[in-house]
Order: structure tokens, then C-alpha cells, then sequence
């Protein structure tokens, strides 16, 4: 069996995302979405919110499995049997980021392999820190996010 981890904050998870999941759940036999906590971020929702949302929108998805960790992602890696990264690309921007996190990931352990999917071409613009900055303002993030969460985001963005 192949099991692949696609780590993020997902603060929250967007179409993107979802797409790079469903396109990797093809590949894969299994996906492990690793929510993680990145301690150089803010988030708007708490890990078990996160992980609650992409638990809602994937939930017809079979291989997929939602779960949080800490710490590196070379040890959560081991903890899923596993030594496959899957990781989305929109721009050369992340394939830089992604090309020194895979090196980074390498010299922890040597067995690790980072897959890039490239970004479907209607999700090139989208990103978490966008998504939260267009309903800050009260402006219309469906099609930006999966429509099960459009609410969730928009509650949060008013507490």
C-alpha cells in the first residue's frame, strides 16, 4: 500500500487544497492530510477546528484520513509507515520553498521522497492567507473554498 502525507496548515483549506487531495487520492492509495502546527503562524481556526473542516469536505473521499501532529514531519512520516510527501505547487515561489523544505526533509532522512502535484490552472490564485483577507472585508469567497465551509469561515470571521 502507498501512502502518501500532504502536510499544511490548511488555516482553512481551500479548493486548492481539496483538489491537490482528490487529484493524490488517484495516485495513492491512501492520503494522510497532516495538519500541522506551524509555530511561526496565527490561525484563525485551532487545530481541531482544521482538522474538522477538512474531516467535512473529504468525508466522501475513502483514502483519505485527516490527522494533526507537531514536531517534524520526518518523525509523524514514520508514525504513518510512509516515507512519501505530497505537496501542491501554484507557483515558482513555492517550488523554491518546496525545493529547500525536500532538501531539509532528505538530510533528516534519506528514504524521504516529495511528490509535487502542479495546481490546477482555476486554483493558481487561491490561498489560505487570500481566502481569510477577502472575508475580513465581508467579500464572496465561494468558489474559493469548498461551499460545505463557506459558513464556518464567515462565523469565524465575525466572533
Amino acid at each position: 500500500m502507498k501512502i502518501a502525507v500532504y502536510p499544511g496548515s490548511f488555516d482553512p483549506i481551500t479548493n486548492g487544497h481539496l483538489d491537490i487531495i482528490k487529484r493524490g487520492a488517484k495516485v495513492f492509495d491512501k492520503i494522510i492530510v497532516a495538519v500541522l502546527v506551524n509555530v511561526d503562524k496565527h490561525y484563525l481556526f485551532s487545530i481541531d477546528e482544521r482538522v474538522e473542516l477538512i474531516k467535512k469536505v473529504t468525508k466522501d473521499i475513502s483514502n483519505v484520513e485527516v490527522r494533526s501532529f507537531d514536531g517534524l514531519l520526518v518523525n509523524f512520516l514514520k508514525e504513518c509507515n510512509t516515507n512519501v510527501i505530497l505537496k501542491g505547487l501554484r507557483t515558482t515561489f513555492d517550488f523554491e520553498y518546496e525545493l529547500q523544505m525536500a532538501f531539509m526533509n532528505s538530510e533528516l532522512d534519506g528514504n524521504i521522497e516529495t511528490v509535487c502535484m502542479m495546481s490546477s490552472s482555476k486554483n493558481l490564485h487561491i490561498s489560505s492567507s487570500c481566502v481569510k483577507q477577502v472575508a475580513k472585508f465581508g467579500g464572496n469567497i465561494e468558489g474559493l473554498v469548498p461551499s460545505e465551509i463557506v459558513s464556518d469561515i464567515m462565523s469565524k470571521m465575525s466572533s
